[in-house]
């Protein structure tokens, strides 16, 4: 009788354990905030004071739009793209030339790449693949590479 109760127990919790959640917009990892603000701070030298960034734009169209807290990061995003409703129009608060936009990262054991794209106005921007690692001080940059430039 004990047995019997101890397997059901477990085949209970396993059963909890393997259903799908019911919401279909991916889990964001919890490194994710801190690997964009390394590209952030590091790659386009942006910071909360003296070289404010762009409009944010997250998210990737298919749920994946991290919510992070920039100032824990040395960051400050005046303004964010909600990736959940359509793009302002002319007279909008968010210009559509002036921009910087960042991918979902994608993990290794090495660390992590994350694709990113700044926008400073017509025809201006580039785009750039970077590799970050995870070490004692956090998220670092390890290299970037240039994907597009306009």
């Amino acid at each position: 009788m004990k047995v019997a109760c101890i397997v059901s127990a477990a085949a209970l919790a396993l059963g909890s354990c393997a259903t799908p959640p019911t919401s279909e917009v991916p889990v964001t990892d919890g490194n994710d905030c801190a690997v964009i603000a390394a590209v952030a701070r590091e790659h386009y030298g942006f910071n909360a004071t003296d070289r404010l960034p762009p409009p944010l734009w997250l998210g990737d169209g298919r749920g994946w739009s991290p919510v992070c807290d920039w100032s824990r990061h040395g960051l400050v995003f005046p303004d964010t793209y909600d990736p959940h409703r359509p793009y302002p129009e002319e007279g909008g608060a968010l210009p559509r030339d002036r921009w910087v936009s960042f991918r979902r990262p994608k993990y290794d054991g090495q660390g992590a790449t994350i694709e990113s794209s700044v926008v400073w106005g017509p025809l201006m921007g580039e785009g750039v693949r970077c590799r970050v690692r995870s070490g004692f001080a956090g998220w670092t940059v390890e290299r970037c590479e240039q994907d597009w430039i306009s």
